[in-house]
């Protein structure tokens, strides 16, 4: 449905885009049409007038062509004739004039005949688009040459005939070939945009995917907590004394108001599990990692460091799970890429040993002591700290651990060499992460 109200006083964008094409149409034909020859030696001209009005009627869909073709042939017949009157200052405007109307109809033909044949329904038939518009154009010229004829009583000639066939064939798949190439570019330039999207939205999964799994451990604590809370109720009514009732019954309050926060968990969980717990959700390795480190040269450039990003991959890798690789794989790169000051260098390495996937992230940064190393881990523990003196979440790292060893692998950090930087590795078994490629998989267009 085309959107034709008002916005704050103005057209809606999208019309008011077309009506300056439109009038960039009217425009440029008589302009374009100004480079011209004289095939015949008499007043029928052949210009890129014929090609640009051609050109418009593919792209436009709006008005009718019927309009564009009444107003772009009155818009060339007054330019024309203005033009030789300028030029040629003896000359009148209504010898002017006889001179150049027959153009007139030469465009509102080729608008009438546009429109009969319609000719937009065949923009994936490029074959049919080219003959149809060489039989346009010569129905066109035919016109301006009737009109133009009926004056002088001069007859069309066989050679006349060939020329116009030549001339529409040429100019109608010159034409023909640019526009499908700007649609080619559009068509690319969508297929990029939509795969920075597809990106952007892995991404977003797959942090989505890091708070379910922390909600899951909230889930299991609140369930603890109400179990371990009804309990101590069931043990303070069984001693009886009127003192401990009130202890009793706050107890069972307690019980049932972290029961409660439970179900409340439980049902965002139950969405968050049905967005990201496809089966079908897998992606080649080497395509995670591409987005992986993509997104975070994106990152560091808007934390204005300089860093250089490299990549090694050793082995044959299976189709992974898009989420648990790109949440594992990211917070490493994002912790690598926060580590660093203001320039440095990240190098991640994916390896196949035998029966499980090593991803190893190293980083030239300061560096972590030894007695932090394993105190990283742990949750809510950090060593950076933002601008404003605001220290990070400490979940990540903790994140990462946790979701490791849930799947049966192993992390470890580690000085790189000469003591200089970080070297995280996390080796996982395949069976865990990734499924044998098959015709239901994730297929990723890079």
């Amino acid at each position: 449905m085309t959107v034709t109200s008002c916005k704050k006083g103005g057209w809606d964008v999208a019309l008011k885009d077309k009506w300056l094409l439109f009038l960039l149409m009217v425009v440029s034909v008589p302009l374009a049409g100004e480079l011209n020859f004289y095939p015949f030696h008499n007043d029928f001209r052949v210009s890129l007038g014929t090609p640009t009005f051609f050109l418009f009627l593919l792209w436009l869909r709006f008005p009718s062509p019927f309009v564009s073709g009444l107003l772009v042939g009155a818009a060339v017949t007054f330019f024309r004739t203005g033009l030789e009157v300028a030029i040629e200052s003896a000359r009148s405007w209504d010898a002017a004039f006889l001179h150049h109307y027959p153009v007139f109809f030469y465009y509102l033909t080729y608008a009438v005949a546009f429109r009969a044949v319609r000719l937009n329904r065949y923009h994936n038939r490029p074959i049919v688009l080219g003959l149809l518009g060489v039989t346009i154009e010569i129905a066109a010229s035919l016109a301006e040459l009737l009109m133009r004829y009926s004056v002088t009583e001069q007859v069309v000639s066989f050679y006349t005939w060939n020329q116009i066939l030549l001339i529409g064939i040429f100019r109608s798949f010159f034409v023909l070939s640019l526009f499908n190439l700007v649609i080619l570019r559009q068509s690319k330039a969508a297929e990029e945009l939509t795969r920075k999207e597809n990106e952007k939205m892995l991404l977003l999964i797959s942090e989505l995917y890091e708070e379910s799994i922390q909600l899951k451990k909230t889930l299991h604590n609140a369930e603890n907590i109400a179990r371990d809370s009804y309990g101590l109720y069931q043990s303070l009514k069984a001693e009886q004394p009127e003192p401990l009732d009130e202890l009793a019954q706050k107890a069972l309050q307690i019980a049932g108001q972290v029961h409660d926060i439970k179900k409340d968990n439980q049902r965002i969980y139950a969405g968050l599990s049905g967005l990201i717990s496809h089966e079908s959700d897998y992606m080649p390795l080497e395509a995670l990692v591409d987005i992986v480190l993509r997104s975070n040269q994106k990152y560091a450039r808007s934390l204005g460091k300089q860093i250089d990003f490299s990549l090694h991959t050793e082995g044959a890798f299976p189709l992974c799970h898009v989420y648990v690789s790109l949440s594992l794989l990211n917070n490493l790169v994002v912790n690598a890429v926060e580590a660093l000051n203001e320039a440095g260098s990240i190098r991640v390495e994916v390896k196949r040993e035998q029966e499980a996937v090593v991803f190893r992230v190293a980083d030239n940064g300061p560096g972590i002591a030894p007695k932090y190393r394993e105190k990283i881990f742990i949750p809510g523990y950090t060593t950076k700290y933002d601008k404003s003196g605001n220290p990070s979440t400490g979940i990540g790292l903790a994140y990462v651990k946790q979701e490791t060893e849930r799947l049966l692998g192993t992390v470890q950090v580690q000085a790189g060499n000469d003591e200089q930087g970080t070297i995280f590795t996390i080796t996982l078994p395949v069976g865990q992460i990734g499924k044998e490629e098959s015709k239901d998989a994730f297929l990723y267009n890079r």
